[in-house]
């Protein structure tokens, strides 16, 4: 029996791409998923896609960047599956595409960047993680990137927002060190989804993960977490 067999979860951004794939991979490993995105059509499209191989998963339709969606979500996810074991904060936006140079950047498509990508997964991981640590246990997984480290042109807002996730990560590690509830940080790499292709329409999409490769690295290291 896999370790992740009834575990409770909540992935945001489950309706396409590495959310699709832990989704999926999730499922088949008996976990309880709840997949977190803002168009409902494609979200019950994975929903019955795992219902169909067998396994048990449930569709929230929110926006990581409304200031009321964690609570809505953590509220919703802990009616559908009970307590929550593992959450991933997953969803992200780049900004607008073609990506563009900072001075060409608008304040208000930062701001989304980080409302997305920053103060979401802080507001969600704040509504669910304390119940994790009056259980003493659970999983929080922030997807990151390598545009967090490296300074690539063009790429300000959506770098700038995942290095501060990244930043806040190891501070919530810290913080809940001792607690029985791990965080762990995760760089996917480059991989062959709809954001790649948006951000980079001339890559090469040989060279890049698939997303399901990538899911199953992550559901290992969540196995390892316990």
């Amino acid at each position: 029996m896999s370790s992740l067999q009834g575990k409770a979860a909540v992935v945001t951004g489950g309706s396409r791409g590495l959310g699709r794939a832990l989704g999926l991979a999730l499922g088949r490993a008996g976990a309880r998923p709840v997949l977190v995105a803002r168009h409902p059509e494609p979200l019950r499209a994975v929903v019955a896609e795992i219902a169909a191989a067998g396994g048990e998963a449930h569709a929230v339709v929110a926006d990581l960047a409304d200031r009321d969606a964690a609570a809505s979500i953590a509220g919703q996810a802990a009616a559908l599956v009970g307590p929550i074991d593992i959450l991933i904060n997953n969803a992200s936006t780049l900004g607008p595409v073609p990506l563009r140079l900072l001075l060409d950047t608008d304040c208000e498509d930062l701001e989304r960047a980080l409302a997305v990508n920053l103060v979401g997964p802080f507001r969600l991981t704040k509504a669910i993680a304390g119940s994790m640590v009056l259980r003493g246990a659970g999983t929080v997984v922030n997807v990151t990137s390598d545009a967090a480290t490296e300074p690539y042109p063009s790429w300000g807002a959506y770098g700038a927002s995942k290095a501060a996730l990244q930043q806040l990560g190891r501070i919530w590690a810290a913080e809940l060190d001792g607690s029985g509830v791990r965080v762990l940080t995760v760089d996917p790499g480059e991989m062959d989804t709809v954001m790649h292709a948006e951000a980079m329409p001339d890559a090469d999409r040989r060279q890049l993960a698939p997303p399901e490769r990538v899911a199953e690295k992550i559901l290992a290291a969540l196995a390892e977490a316990g």
